[in-house]
């Protein structure tokens, strides 16, 4: 097994699980890392963990660098099982470890694995002295977990960020300048986008303390997909865009359609928005990604959502949509609301109901009975060029 070497004795030993599609409903054409690295000093120590079923191939990671038994510290930055599954095989293993997290950390450990290890409670400031370099923790609760830090490797210049600035992305390059800068930065909005969205606030706390750390950070080390050393201007630049809201004048028009009618209606929307030139992302929900659906909606200013009525309400995918958005609560949107019927309403009212619920302005709807007039498809055409020209006004 070969040594994956990401700076002068800090070795690559998470697991790539190049076949993963689905992650907890974020969808991963291209797989899904679990990213942990130990750092061989005086003392060593490993940083974050795999999920349970890649704990025997971490294992056999680290036994090709150093036994086991002389590892002195396992960091858990962050409990969530994809990165800590594989704690107890690697405790067991490294007998003689002591386990290092926060507060909140601990108990989320004892919840998960039981009362088995010999821990290190670890707050703002601490440090553990390796030998030639310090290990320095910054606890960032709730980003994403009420659990999260991140640690610095001073010496090396490390920022050991667990999940922030991650993607679900398989390489067999490590780092941001072996690979496409565009697909990683492609990845980490869609990372950013549905799963750390409703964290906007927190994240833009946590870019201030890590800026204010006394330290040059040279590499970004996230748990999940590329490692940062070329292009860290580049994503901390865009998750300061994301966590502020920063939207352009973009319409996203997102439906479900039974037999053509509300599509028709989509149709004339988006001519209505591309009159005014302004840019449309256009999706039918059944042949798209969610997850790339709601990665142009973080930062889209306008979105249109329709739905034909059925049971007097949504078509399912859509409800799965509005209620997935529900969640993310994304800010500084407007919306358009469509959708056709027979001979009772329903989905149009539900959809203004759940966006208003979510913090969605909704500026604009219409409905059609049946299949849409020649009126209907003009007014639909003139809503979106209205809407369009909101979409401007509000940027500027």
């Amino acid at each position: 097994m070969i040594k994956r070497q990401i700076a002068q004795s800090v070795y690559f030993v998470g697991g790539v699980d190049w076949n993963m599609r689905d992650f907890h409903g974020f969808c991963t054409p291209k797989g899904v890392t679990y990213n942990s690295y130990v750092i061989m000093d005086e003392k060593i120590a490993v940083i974050d963990g795999v999920k349970c079923t890649f704990a025997d191939e971490q294992l056999e990671k680290i036994s090709n660098i150093v036994e086991p038994e002389k590892i002195d510290y396992i960091i858990v930055n962050h409990v969530e099982p994809d990165h800590s599954g594989g704690l107890p095989v690697l405790a067991r293993a490294a007998k003689n470890a002591v386990v290092v997290c926060t507060a909140q950390g601990k108990a989320e450990i004892i919840q998960y694995y039981g009362d088995q290890f010999n821990f290190k409670i670890v707050k703002a400031g601490d440090s553990i002295d390796l030998g030639k370099n310090k290990l320095h923790f910054l606890p960032l609760p709730m980003v994403h977990w009420p659990d999260s830090m991140v640690s610095f490797l001073e010496g090396a210049d490390i920022l050991f960020s667990n999940d922030a600035f991650g993607q679900h992305l398989c390489s067999s390059k490590l780092f941001d300048d072996e690979n496409d800068l565009e697909e990683v930065l492609f990845e980490a909005e869609k990372y950013y986008a549905n799963i750390l969205m409703p964290l906007g606030k927190q994240v833009a706390g946590a870019l201030v303390k890590v800026a204010q750390l006394p330290f040059t950070v040279k590499i970004v080390a996230p748990s999940h997909g590329i490692i940062w050393r070329s292009h860290i201007g580049a994503i901390l630049a865009k998750y300061a865009e994301w966590s502020a809201g920063v939207t352009n004048e973009r319409v996203v028009i997102v439906y479900e359609t039974m037999w053509g009618s509300t599509e028709q209606l989509a149709r004339a929307l988006m001519d209505g928005v591309i009159s005014e030139n302004v840019k449309v992302n256009y999706y039918r929900l059944n042949t798209s990604d969610r997850t790339e659906i709601v990665r142009d909606i973080l930062t889209a200013k306008g979105i249109m959502i329709g739905s034909s009525t059925m049971h007097n309400g949504v078509l399912p995918n859509v409800g799965t949509l509005l209620y997935h958005l529900k969640g993310l609560r994304p800010v500084g949107k407007i919306a358009t609301v469509f959708g056709t019927h027979g001979w009772a309403g329903g989905a149009v009212k539900e959809i203004e109901k759940m966006l208003a619920e979510t913090g969605i302005e909704v500026k604009h709807s219409i409905s059609a009975k049946w299949s849409p007039s020649d009126a209907d498809l003009q007014q639909a055409f003139d809503l979106g060029a209205e809407f369009a020209r909101s979409i401007k006004s509000t940027s500027k």
